[in-house]
Parts: structure tokens; C-alpha cells; sequence
């Protein structure tokens, strides 16, 4: 979360484009005096923030608005901006290079995202977490084992128990890991948490 001020939205959008394949942006699309995402977006990519013919023609078919409907600023993009037109409101949103910018509000949001969901791909990591009653120092030969044998990835993370966090994009791999290490320390009773898959993307 950031702050309404143009020039740190900015400053992070042109961090993270730097650091990452996409950036997400949501919230501030539109025309009150705090909706600055826009201009702070084509600051970025060193753009005119300009009204898109294209969002208005939309918005008059598709929306029932006239071009003298709309208040000023509602559809200015940053220069050369691929539009994303909001089928649940009435902002559009963008595209530049590989900065994505999607309003705020979740139902606008989540129906505009849906039109790009298919521009993104990766793969499905499958997760088993062991709890074990062990200091993390006692179980070093062990963590060491298991990625060895099945060639998975492996968190530890301390606590009142230690949670190892077994990661892979093969389901049965990561079962059988799982399954590897807890014959092999001494498990703690298992909190629910501790039993979920977690199939998200994976960069």
C-alpha cells in the first residue's frame, strides 16, 4: 500500500518493474484529485497522461456514456497504453509494458483482471509442512537428507515447534518427502494449517 502522492507511487511502481517479469497495480483510477495512479504510471515510462479515444468510444457503446457524460480525466492513460475496459465500472484500466493497472474496487478488479488472467503462467507448487518437536539444529542432517532424496525445496521455520515447509511441482514428490521425514523425526501434533496445500504460481 502506498500513499495518494504521485511521486512515491511512482518510486515503487519503477522498483518493482525493475525486479519482477509484472507488476500489479490496483486503486486510484478516475477522475477526483486523489486518483493519481495514472499520472503516476506514465511518469514512470516518461509518457503524456492523454485522453484515450478508445476507452470513450467504449464506454459510449458499451457503457451508454457520452463523451460530455464523463468527467474530465476519467479515461486519460498514459501515451500509447493498452486499454483494459471495465465491464463492472466505469475507469478503464491499462497496460504498460508490464505494468498492469486495475481499479481498486474488487468487483471491478476481479472482472477486469479475468480479461488478462491468460497473459500469466507458472508453475504449480505443491506444499507439505512437518511439524517437528526437535530443535532446528538437531534436524539439519535431516532437512539435508530429504532434499537430496526426492529433490524438493525445504523451509524450516522456528516457533514453539519447528514447521519444515516441503515444496515441489510434483504432488507425489512432495507426499513422499513429507511422508520420508516424518518417519524419520519426532513429529508434533499437527496443527490444521499445517495440512493444507498451498497450489499457488510460483515465479
Amino acid at each position: 500500500m502506498v500513499p495518494d502522492r504521485v511521486e512515491t507511487i511512482a518510486t515503487v511502481v519503477d522498483e518493482l518493474h525493475d525486479r519482477y517479469d509484472a507488476v500489479l497495480v490496483t486503486g486510484g483510477l478516475g477522475p477526483t484529485h486523489d486518483d493519481l495512479t495514472m499520472d503516476a504510471v506514465a511518469r514512470v515510462f516518461d509518457r503524456d497522461l492523454e485522453a484515450s479515444d478508445e476507452a470513450i468510444e467504449w464506454l459510449a457503446e458499451h457503457g451508454g456514456y457520452e463523451r460530455s457524460d464523463l468527467a474530465a480525466g476519467t479515461a486519460d492513460l498514459p501515451a500509447g497504453a493498452r486499454v483494459l475496459h471495465n465491464e463492472a465500472g466505469v475507469a478503464p484500466g491499462c497496460v504498460v509494458e508490464s505494468v498492469y493497472v486495475f481499479p481498486g474496487v474488487p468487483d471491478e478488479m476481479h472482472a477486469m483482471f479475468e480479461t488478462v488472467a491468460g497473459e500469466f503462467a507458472g508453475t504449480i507448487s505443491h506444499v507439505e509442512w512437518v511439524r517437528a518437536a526437535e530443535p532446528e539444529s538437531a534436524l539439519l542432517d535431516r532437512i539435508a537428507a530429504v532434499r537430496e532424496r526426492f529433490d524438493v525445496t525445504l523451509g524450516s521455520y522456528p516457533g514453539e515447534h519447528v514447521r519444515l515447509k516441503i515444496q515441489s511441482d510434483d504432488a507425489d514428490r512432495a507426499t513422499a518427502a513429507a511422508a520420508w521425514l516424518r518417519d524419520r523425526v519426532d513429529v508434533a501434533e499437527p496443527a490444521d494449517e499445517d495440512r493444507k496445500t498451498d497450489d499457488a504460481p510460483q515465479e
